[in-house]
């Protein structure tokens, strides 16, 4: 596999006719790490559909296939707010295949470097996925700023889908992330 440093990244927007396979493979990416969490998922995908539906919808959404060296390794979601310059990635996910392989470090650098006007990147991801915890923390630069459960609930949405399935832990705790960039 080539490291960072070789990875050329682009983004292609994701045309309305693209968003059910895009979304199918979201939902791929994420169940995985639901799977070797909890041994199982809950019915239905994983996000559930309304839940990304609403994310596409978003006034301020932008959403791209993460091409590598010009093949389809993933997909983003980000929120853009030209007048705050406070964004938000709803989704990041790369195919399975691509995990360890420095793409996903190398998408986040060229996400950085497409929005350079960013003041505060924000995010939020479940307790129990340690490889995202590690990754926004330790590679990315991202503190947690946050963390969403029954003793402190999200009352802004950042956190999607928690009141869909409350038999699944996953859907209840989350960190929520922030990037200062450029503190002014």
């Amino acid at each position: 596999m080539k490291n960072e440093r070789e990875n050329s990244i682009e983004f292609i927007p994701v045309e309305a006719e693209d968003l059910p396979e895009f979304r199918m493979l979201l939902q791929e990416s994420f169940a995985i790490a639901v799977i070797e969490s909890f041994g199982h998922k809950s019915e239905g995908p994983i996000p559930p559909d309304e839940v990304i539906q609403e994310s596409f919808n978003a006034n301020d959404a932008e959403t791209y296939h993460i091409l590598c060296n010009g093949k389809k390794v993933g997909g983003v979601v980000l929120r853009i707010n030209n007048e705050t310059h406070h964004n938000k990635m709803d989704w990041f996910f790369l195919s399975p295949e691509h995990s360890g392989s420095g793409i996903g470090f190398a998408t986040w650098k060229a996400i950085e470097a497409k929005y350079p006007t960013t003041q505060v990147w924000e995010l939020v991801t479940p307790y129990f996925e340690k490889r995202n915890i590690h990754f926004y923390v330790n590679k990315c630069g991202f503190r947690i700023v946050e963390f969403f459960n029954t003793y402190h609930s999200d009352s802004h949405g950042h956190q999607r889908g928690g009141e869909k399935d409350e038999q699944m832990p996953h859907r209840k705790e989350f960190f929520r992330f922030e990037k200062v960039m450029n503190a002014e």
